[in-house]
């Protein structure tokens, strides 16, 4: 009956998928990784992605899967996703030494997570004013595990709706 109902059987796991988009998790500029103003992000140190100029200071869930980390000070959230991604959210650059002032958090770990779900909102006046950047790296940490990211162009992206990268499972 579990297998005509869900296409397996009881006590088997539903199998992994394969491939996977990745969606924009802030509205505003599309922009390579290559050029976000610190080296760390730029040379692909922690793995490869793409990051966003915000518009605005609301952040969401790029794909469905499970907040894996989500960091005291508010600035970065993890999740892996139903491909076995663990994407990182970097809100800005430099911006840990906030304390978490000007972040606020709508999900903790643990959390089950869809496209566009409210993750943190975050003032973006104040990022400006205390941290080096608004720039936001989208990374993809476990990289390894994936034969290929295809990246979008950069554009003017809206969040949870404009499609930043593909990943395929190796």
């Amino acid at each position: 009956m579990f297998k005509k109902l869900f296409g397996f059987k009881k006590g088997e796991k539903k199998e992994a998928a394969k491939e996977e988009a990745v969606y924009a998790p802030l509205s505003g500029k599309l922009i390579h990784l290559e050029d976000v103003p610190d080296p760390v992000f730029s040379q692909k140190m922690m793995g490869d992605g793409v990051a966003i100029e915000p518009k605005e200071g609301v952040v969401v869930s790029p794909v469905e899967g499970e907040i894996i980390q989500l960091f005291h000070t508010k600035h970065a959230v993890g999740i892996r996703s139903q491909t076995g991604a663990e994407i990182l959210i970097h809100i800005g650059l430099e911006t840990v030494n906030m304390n978490g002032e000007g972040f606020e958090a709508h999900a903790k770990e643990g959390d089950r997570v869809k496209v566009g779900d409210p993750l943190i909102t975050c003032d973006l006046t104040l990022i400006k004013e205390k941290a080096a950047s608004t720039i936001t790296p989208i990374i993809v940490t476990n990289g390894d595990a994936f034969e290929t990211l295809l990246m979008e162009a950069p554009s003017e992206v809206e969040r949870g709706t404009a499609k930043v990268f593909d990943i395929k499972v190796k």
